[in-house]
């Protein structure tokens, strides 16, 4: 499974776990056997979304620190959390290229999102970008 593959699956394990507040280990094994995910594959996806939940207050920080003002976490529809999510984890702690991290993810908000969000997506995580300096 390529990378870009995994992402995606990553992104809807992410977003079923916005809907339903809290995803268990078995509930994401269970989504990754329908799938039809190979061991090493889901080890690399369980592995990810363990570390997502250990540093999701972090993530969660950096995206409320750069909405507009008028704007809170609690707004931003569910798809696009989940992608910001996805994506700051990317860049910060796993290290990936930050125009690789963007390009996917906004291509993911055109896919499931709504008409604003890949501009919307764009826009937050340019200001993250500039905020870790990784310009």
């Amino acid at each position: 499974m390529d990378k870009s593959a995994k992402r995606e699956l990553t992104f809807k394990i992410l977003y079923s776990n916005q809907i339903n507040k809290e995803m268990n280990n078995e509930e994401i094994d269970i989504f990754l056997e329908e799938n039809n995910i190979k061991d090493k594959d889901r080890e690399n996806i369980n592995a990810d979304i363990a570390k997502i939940k250990e540093n999701i207050k972090d993530i969660e920080e950096k995206i409320s620190k750069n909405l507009k003002d008028n704007w809170s976490i609690d707004r931003i529809s569910k798809i696009d959390k989940a992608l910001l999510i996805l994506a700051i984890y990317e860049i910060q702690y796993k290290e990936i290229p930050f125009k690789v991290v963007i390009n996917e993810v906004v291509e993911l908000a055109k896919k499931y999102g709504e008409d604003t969000s890949a501009s919307f997506i764009n826009g937050v995580l340019a200001n993250i970008v500039k905020e870790l300096n990784l310009e």
